[in-house]
């Protein structure tokens, strides 16, 4: 599985970058073929002083994709709500599957 973050409009520092990676390595436990997890983070309304912090999953799988897209006023918080959002369509897709055999 290869990890690819991406930033826009900031430069992320290693402790987030850390973050994010160790999560995404827990996606292994809920599907065994993932080939690639994108993650794309933004920050949103630069014109204003609030910003909100923009988390983007794509979890590449054979014949699937999820998309999942979170934002709050934290990285962190916009990741885990992006993580948990893809590991639940993860799950139900994967019992159907299962249902269907």
């Amino acid at each position: 599985m290869t990890v690819d973050i991406q930033t826009h409009r900031f430069d992320a520092d290693a402790k987030l970058l850390a973050f994010i990676e160790k999560k995404v390595e827990k996606l292994n436990q809920f599907h065994d073929r993932i080939i690639r997890v994108e993650v794309y983070l933004q920050l949103d309304n630069v014109v204003h002083k609030i910003k909100d912090k923009i988390a983007e999953i794509k979890v590449y799988i054979p014949r699937h994709n999820f998309f999942v897209k979170c934002s709050s006023k934290s990285f962190e918080e916009s990741f885990d709500s992006a993580l948990e959002s893809v590991i639940n369509q993860i799950k139900r897709k994967k019992e159907k599957v299962n249902a269907v055999y």
